[in-house]
């Protein structure tokens, strides 16, 4: 496989931020359903699109747009979880002391205190990190083909088939 380094590190670094900003959004209650499912299901798609305004991607076709979506899913997903879990940890310590005070400040981070009882969940909780990143690619490596599928569709534009002027080889 031939990569072109200066676009992975693109990618990675434009789906590392919109992680990075979604699990600092996640942490309102009421917000974090739509950020999680926005991170889940078709973060390539908005990463994609931006990149492709922006000229920083040339014409790409339905395998690319696949391999460039699953690695959107997976880094934004890590992104998201480096950001969103020491908030989330921090916030439930500070809550605590005001929940007694006032009742309607939602806390829903209790779970993620389990993981941190015993260096056993740790590991537990790096082990979850990495397969709902994989699941997240795996959604997201599917948003990326479809958005592919309609940028060839509607641009009438396919990538020539000889592999000489590609951006990923697959051999």
């Amino acid at each position: 496989m031939n990569i072109n380094i200066l676009l992975l590190k693109q990618i990675a670094i434009i789906s590392a931020m919109c992680g990075g900003a979604l699990g600092v959004i996640s942490i309102v209650p009421y917000i974090n359903i739509f950020s999680f499912s926005i991170l889940m299901l078709c973060l390539s798609a908005g990463v994609l699109v931006y990149m492709k305004q922006k000229d920083l991607i040339g014409i790409f076709d339905l395998r690319e747009g696949s391999i460039f979506g699953a690695i959107i899913g997976f880094v934004s997903f890590i992104a998201f979880s480096i950001v969103f879990i020491p908030l989330d940890i921090i916030l439930s310590f500070l809550t605590k002391g005001i929940h007694t005070l006032i009742n309607f400040i939602p806390i829903h981070t209790s779970f993620l205190m389990y993981f941190f009882n015993n260096f056993g969940g740790i590991v537990v909780l790096i082990m979850l990190i990495i397969f709902v990143g994989l699941l997240s690619a795996l959604m997201n490596a599917f948003t990326g083909l479809i958005t592919a599928y309609f940028y060839e569709a509607l641009s009438g534009i396919k990538k020539e088939s000889n592999n000489e002027n590609i951006d990923i080889e697959i051999k």
